[in-house]
Formats: structure tokens, sequence, C-alpha cells
């Protein structure tokens, strides 16, 4: 991984902000810090107000883990063009029967966690989140969650900080939403910032020139070509992207 603002990597962004392009970020501990309470995540204001201007200089999308109504309402007023929830299940690939899945998943899951008194079961209708993160017990927390999934039948199992997330196998994930989002805007080059396990099926979809793909924070096992220190990193990046918006216009 190469740090996206070393001086060798100058041209990289120039060449996404020059193009037909799409920014599409996620939204937890990307867009918005990674909080001790999940209720409470927000973006600053510093970042609110630099997405609301780089929405009106380039097609910008969010896509998260998070129900799509969750993340709709932390976005309100900033004008992003496209709110992706569930990993990239809603809003295209809902259905009775997925969320019929996650329902019955529900019961056992409860059953075998409530030993757990800091585990918390996140319904979010087409999947489900399971938070350990207040736990003390986190390696016994895991390992109970990994085996009860096993008897839940077709399922996917995405890992994040201290949460699993668990879908219907099959489901459609973040690397999808992110070529149906290029498709319906008619875009042929992509940006995507992202910090957790449920990004690298962005950072694998095949390159060839035309995804940028950003980790947050150094990650060498990561599928992404680069990285910014930390999320706070974040300002920087999408100043930058508007300042190269900004200069293409005065020189064209």
């Amino acid at each position: 991984m190469q740090y996206i603002f070393s001086s060798r990597n100058r041209q990289v962004l120039k060449k996404f902000a020059l193009s037909n392009t799409i920014v599409a970020f996620d939204f937890d501990g990307t867009l918005a810090p990674i909080v001790h309470n999940r209720h409470r995540a927000a973006i600053r204001q510093s970042t609110r107000d630099l997405l609301a201007i780089l929405a009106t200089l380039y097609r910008c999308v969010v896509i998260s883990g998070r129900a799509r109504n969750d993340v709709r309402r932390r976005l309100r007023g900033i004008g992003v063009r496209g709110i992706v929830g569930n990993h990239g299940i809603e809003p295209w690939s809902t259905s009775p029967a997925l969320e019929n899945a996650v329902r019955h998943w529900l019961p056992l899951l409860k059953d075998k966690l409530q030993q757990f008194r800091g585990v918390a079961i996140e319904n979010k209708r087409f999947s489900v989140a399971i938070h350990y993160r207040h736990e003390p017990r986190k390696q016994e927390a895991r390992a109970t969650i990994a085996a009860t999934a096993r008897d839940l039948g077709a399922v996917r199992l995405v890992g994040g900080k201290q949460v699993v997330n668990i879908l219907p196998a099959g489901a459609p994930h973040k690397g999808l939403a992110l070529e149906r989002e290029l498709r319906k805007m008619h875009r042929s080059k992509a940006i995507y910032l992202g910090d957790d396990d449920t990004d690298e099926d962005v950072f694998a979809l095949p390159d060839r020139g035309r995804l940028l793909s950003i980790r947050v924070g150094l990650n060498r096992s990561s599928l992404a070509r680069y990285y910014i220190r930390r999320q706070s990193e974040i300002d920087r990046i999408i100043q930058k992207l508007i300042e190269l918006r900004a200069e293409s216009a005065m020189h064209p």
C-alpha cells in the first residue's frame, strides 16, 4: 500500500479528479469517526461542510453496512447522489425472503449469545450486526458467534471493528453496489474510501485503471492500493478533490 499524499502519488488523485468519476465512501470509520456508542456516530461539521461542496462537483455515493434509512438520516442536507445500505443489499435487492431469513436467525442468536452481557444484536432487516465492543470476553464471544452462524444455514460472515456482520449467502456486497452505481450514473471511474473488512469487496474489484482504492489506516493485508493514515485525514482528501476540480475549471 502507498500513502496517497506522498510526493510520488501527487498525480494519482488528479488523474481521477479530472475524469468521469464517482467518489464513494463508507460511513463508519471513514466519513464518521468510530465511537463508543454506535447510535451516536456522526460526521464532524468540517467534514459535513466539505462533503456538501464535493457533492456539487462530483457524483458522490455512500455505501454503508448500516441500514439505508439510518445512513440517510445521518447524511440529511448534504446532497450525496446515492445511498446504499446493508452492505449493498439496499435498495435494489431487498425481498421478503431475505427479511424472513433474518427474522428466523434472531431467536437462535439471542439464545446462544445471551450469556454475553456486552454483546448487542442489531437487526437491520436484511442482515444482522453483532457488536461485541462492550464485551470483556471478546475472543469467546467471537467464537460463539461463529459457531452459532454455522447453524443458521447459508450465510456469509463479514468481520469489522468489534462487530460481526451476518448476511444471507449470495446477497450483493459493496463491490457489486459500486459497480451498479457506476452503471446507473454513466461513470467510467470511481474513487472509493473505506476502513474495514466490509470494504474489501470493493478493493477486490478488477482495477483496469478505473478504481482508485484508498483505505483508512495502513493494513498490509488489504487489497486497497493506497491509504490515508487516520480517519481525520478524510477532510484533507475531500479538500484536495475540491481543489483539483476548481483548478480544472479555471484552466481547462
